[in-house]
C-alpha cells in the first residue's frame, strides 16, 4: 500500500486550514437552522462549508454528532452563564429569567443555533434530546433549585413553556405584531407571568 492510499478515509491533509472545523460548524448551524434536522445532510453541510463530506465525518462523525457539536458549541456557554438568573431576590427571578432568555434569542449568533434546535426538535428525537439537555438540565434545574418549593421543577417548566412558546411565535412563525415588538416591551409584559409560574406571586 502506498503512502497516498494508507491515509485514513476522511483524514484531512496536513495543509488543511486551521479554521476548517469552525467553518463546518458555521455551515452546519446555518443548514440546520434553515432546513431542520431531517432535511439537512452531511453532504449539504460539506457543500455549504466548501469541503469534502469525508472531512465532516473526520471532524465530527455522524450527522447527529455534527448537530450536537454545532448547537452546543454556541449555546452551551450562554446557558452556562445562567447562574445569574438564580442569584438575587426571589421576587425578581421572573424578570431575570425572561431577560436572560430573550438576551440569548436576540443575539444573532446564538439565535441561529436556537432556531436549528427548535425547528428540528418538533419532529426529531435527536434534536429534542439536545433541547432538553440544554434547557432542562442546564437552565431549568438551576432555577428550580432556588425556588424552595415541592413542585419547583413543574413551576420552572411552566415558566419555560411560556418563554419557549413566545419565542416560537416571535422568531420561528413570526406572528405580528409580536415579531416586530421591541424586546423590552416583550420582557415587560412577560416577566410578571413567568414570575407567577415560578413563585405564585
Amino acid at each position: 500500500m502506498t503512502a497516498g492510499t494508507s491515509r485514513r478515509r476522511g483524514r484531512p491533509p496536513r495543509t488543511e486550514s486551521a479554521d476548517t472545523r469552525d467553518r463546518i460548524l458555521a455551515a452546519a448551524r446555518a443548514e440546520f437552522s434553515e432546513r431542520g434536522y431531517e432535511k439537512t445532510s452531511v453532504r449539504g453541510i460539506a457543500k455549504a462549508a466548501g469541503v469534502d463530506p469525508a472531512l465532516v465525518h473526520h471532524y465530527f462523525g455522524t450527522k447527529e454528532q455534527v448537530f450536537e457539536a454545532a448547537i452546543e458549541d454556541t449555546i452551551a456557554p450562554a446557558i452556562s452563564a445562567a447562574d445569574a438568573v438564580a442569584d438575587g431576590p426571589r421576587d425578581g427571578v421572573g424578570e431575570r429569567l425572561t431577560r436572560f432568555f430573550f438576551g440569548v434569542w436576540e443575539n444573532p449568533v446564538t439565535r441561529t443555533s436556537l432556531l436549528a434546535v427548535v425547528r428540528s426538535a418538533v419532529n426529531n428525537e435527536t434534536a429534542a434530546a439536545v433541547f432538553r439537555h440544554l434547557v432542562a438540565a442546564q437552565l431549568l434545574r438551576r432555577v428550580a433549585g432556588e425556588l424552595d418549593a415541592p413542585d419547583a421543577e413543574l413551576r420552572a417548566e411552566l415558566a419555560a413553556a411560556q418563554l419557549v412558546g413566545t419565542a416560537m411565535l416571535r422568531y420561528v412563525i413570526k406572528v405580528e405584531p409580536l415579531a416586530s415588538a421591541r424586546p423590552e416591551q416583550i420582557i415587560t409584559r412577560l416577566a410578571p407571568v413567568v414570575q407567577l409560574h415560578l413563585t405564585g406571586s
